[in-house]
């Protein structure tokens, strides 16, 4: 049996993931990331207080040993400031796939290490499989499609995959829950958290408004009509359909946001319709990529790439490929909608994860 330091969050996932453990043999230890306590104080619920008592209580229903493990610096340099960066710099970055890299598989890891433990374990919703002829690890989606978490693991690296361990990877959401109240867990019945990773349920613009200052500007349509203001680029995605503050025009059609002009701070809004300019996609350039295991290379015929959690897989061609510069060249089957710079694209051959990289250069179909 294993030496595992399992990750607490507070919430279901996590904790049914340490119970299996426990009842597996394991010797399990629980920590507790603490990452963010809201200082500056954003609207929003940020419960980390709430999170701490409910990993507690679940690590002494469970019999084991609980820590809160102090990373807030940490979490600071390599997401916040990075997720600030990206926005400032006019792109979207995703700071829960670089939270599961830099802090969950990064430096909560290298903790773990240091202090004797084997494996890390999470409440993640995917499968882990070792390769029989290597022993290397691949990193398969979760048995529940509606809650696969793989597209946010997959920046991870080998190393980071062969110490993880997925509990409830092979388990649907309600039996993850059955676990819990099998193990009569106080938070059985917790809601889902749907927030920033460890920082709560904030809105992202009102995380950005705490620190981003405004640089109001127009907006405009695709034909150069201007039909509003904005209060700062940064507060805006590409194919962003709500909260954009400007009304459906004569004939109710809702406009989506299609362009960020960086050079004359205008937004560029069109209608949600495969014609607009700029809306969709038919290549694109990705740069950055690691692979978790298997790379790939140009022909293959069975490759699928994700361009957001909730939109799924889809087949591309892979052009070229650059190993020394990690940059791939892809043209997608079917056009593909508001890809976005900065966001992540993971890559899939069938339900194994190969790894992922960042959208960097995007081919419009309509420019």
């Amino acid at each position: 049996m294993a030496r595992i330091l399992a990750a607490l969050s507070g919430g279901v996932d996590s904790s049914a993931a340490a119970a299996l453990l426990v009842e597996q043999g394991h010797d399990v230890v629980g920590a507790y990331m603490k990452n963010w306590i809201n200082e500056e104080n954003i609207a929003g619920n940020c419960p980390w207080e709430e999170d701490i008592h409910d990993a507690r209580a679940v690590a002494e229903t469970l019999g084991i040993e609980f820590r809160i493990v102090n990373l807030m610096r940490d979490y600071r340099e390599r997401v916040v400031n990075y997720l600030l960066d990206g926005y400032q710099r006019g792109i979207t970055p995703n700071p829960d796939v670089m939270c599961n890299r830099e802090m969950k598989f990064g430096v909560f890891l290298d903790y773990a290490r240091d202090e004797g433990f084997e494996k890390v374990a999470t409440g993640h919703y995917a499968q882990l499989e070792t390769c029989p002829d290597d022993g290397s690890t691949s990193i398969l989606r979760g048995l529940d499609s509606n809650k696969d978490q793989t597209y946010f693991l997959a920046l991870l690296r080998q190393e980071q995959a062969a110490s993880a361990l997925f509990p409830i990877g092979h388990l649907p959401k309600p039996e993850v829950r059955e676990v819990a109240e099998r193990f009569a867990l106080a938070n059985a019945r917790k809601k889902d958290s749907q927030g920033i990773c460890f920082i709560g349920e904030v809105k992202m613009a009102d995380f950005l408004d705490a620190f981003v200052p405004k640089k109001p500007g127009h907006i405009v349509t695709t034909t150069g009509e201007t039909v509003g203001e904005h209060q700062g680029l940064h507060f805006f995605t590409l194919g962003q359909r709500r909260g954009i503050g400007v009304a459906s025009n004569t004939y109710r059609k809702a406009y989506v946001v299609v362009e960020k002009r960086e050079e004359t701070n205008e937004l560029v809004v069109g209608f949600d319709e495969p014609q607009t300019p700029r809306l969709y996609a038919g290549g694109c350039v990705v740069d950055e990529i690691s692979f978790v295991n298997r790379g790939f290379e140009p022909g293959e015929s069975d490759l699928l790439a994700q361009a957001r959690y909730r939109t799924a897989a889809v087949p591309f061609i892979l052009e070229s490929y650059d190993i020394l510069s990690r940059t791939a060249e892809m043209r997608f089957v079917e056009p593909q909608r508001a890809l976005t710079p900065g966001q992540i694209c993971a890559f899939y051959r069938g339900n194994e994860l190969l790894g992922g990289g960042i959208f960097r250069e995007i081919r419009h179909e309509n420019a």
